[in-house]
């Protein structure tokens, strides 16, 4: 019985967290199509987006490298 529960807790983290990174790589993606157009404030509010809801995703480390870029170049 104890099996099982744990095995379904662990398919649910597993979503869950797969679910979180679809959406920060979705946003990354958005964010660099804006900043390839010439739109560096939209692209720098989702890369803050990105840092603030999905801040254990591997996309928050390179949004906030991007950040760092954008305001470098202000």
């Amino acid at each position: 019985m104890f099996k099982h529960f744990l095995l379904i807790l662990m398919i649910i983290m597993a979503i869950s967290l797969s679910a979180c990174g679809d959406k920060a790589a979705e946003i990354f993606d958005t964010a660099k199509l804006e900043e390839l157009q010439h739109n560096p404030e939209h692209a720098g509010k989702l890369y803050q987006e990105i840092v603030e809801k999905y801040p254990d995703s591997p996309y928050a480390e390179k949004a906030k490298e991007r950040l760092a870029a954008l305001k470098k170049n202000e």
